[in-house]
């Protein structure tokens, strides 16, 4: 097993059915993937899950589950949604192919995770929302929906060319995803302080600053440097108030 997968983690949201969940986990254990985390998974009383699995049982076993997405990210250094739907909002989009040579450089020193969403209504925007980059699967436009699994074995597989061709070269460590979500948190309080967001509705230009700064892969200094410029902006807008 190629060690530089080791640190990249499928991540699975709200799945439906606890089959779909067994035969994600097949699906990794194919491409030499192991790390697999689960948020808000269903009940599995028929164990069809491991049935599903076929072999692939431990990775079920050693699943990391999680209530909430947020919490399920917060270690990971990089975080990639799958959306089939681009919307007018969604930069950063991935084919498979690009988003595995972009990745591979970075594993080295950096845990990744990769978000799917239910078999329904796949990733919501909140979740998107938490991701640096989105992955698109290209498919007929006469028939696009992939069941979960068939996603993630596309995706396992372009990571597990990719890792075996060492494409591109080894980056430096990024900063962990909790710590760019305070940064997203100060970023938009200071942004409505100072007026620049509307307190009621600030979410579609909050997703838009996220994509662009997830494009810009900050490691830890960057993030703090970014929160020392917010800061002092509320600093010198507090100043204002006080001495107008």
């Amino acid at each position: 097993m190629n060690q530089l997968l080791d640190n990249v983690s499928i991540v699975l949201v709200d799945t439906k059915t606890p089959g779909n969940i067994g035969a994600a986990a097949r699906c990794m254990m194919n491409m030499g993937l192991s790390r697999l985390i689960l948020v808000d998974p269903p009940k599995d009383k028929d164990q069809d899950a491991r049935k599903l699995a076929a072999g692939a049982h431990e990775i079920i076993e050693n699943a990391a589950v999680f209530p909430a997405l947020a919490e399920a990210l917060a270690d990971q250094g990089f975080v990639i949604g799958t959306s089939r739907h681009a919307g007018r909002q969604r930069k950063n989009i991935r084919t498979p192919r690009e988003m595995a040579e972009q990745v591979i450089p970075i594993l080295a020193k950096n845990r990744v995770a990769i978000v799917f969403g239910n078999e329904v209504n796949g990733l919501e925007n909140s979740a998107l929302a938490l991701c640096h980059e989105i992955v698109a699967i290209p498919a007929s436009e006469t028939f696009p929906s992939l069941n979960l699994s068939h996603a993630v074995m596309i995706i396992a597989y372009e990571l597990f060319l990719a890792s075996g061709a060492q494409v591109g070269k080894l980056s430096n460590e990024l900063a962990r995803s909790d710590d760019i979500e305070g940064f997203f948190v100060q970023l938009q309080q200071t942004l409505q302080t100072i007026g620049f967001l509307e307190r009621d509705h600030p979410e579609r230009l909050m997703f838009s600053l996220r994509q662009l700064f997830g494009r810009a892969r900050m490691n830890s200094r960057d993030v703090s440097i970014l929160r020392g410029v917010l800061s002092a902006v509320e600093r010198a807008n507090r100043s204002g108030k006080e001495n107008p």
